[in-house]
């Protein structure tokens, strides 16, 4: 069995649904150490720190 809608969805209504799939731009917040732009959370990529604490070694 399918779907057998009763009334035609408008336009209107069906792109209204469709709104929510876009993209949004990534949280990023200052490093505590470095100042570096990074993502919450995740070790920085400049400096290596997480939560001001050295976890792996940049070259």
């Amino acid at each position: 069995m399918s779907i057998c809608p009763k009334n035609k969805s408008s336009k209107g209504r069906r792109d209204k649904r469709r709104a929510n799939w876009k993209m949004s731009a990534p949280t990023l917040v200052k490093c505590s150490k470095c100042g570096a732009l990074m993502m919450p959370h995740r070790v920085c990529k400049a400096c290596g720190s997480y939560n001001k604490k050295q976890v792996v070694s940049v070259d």
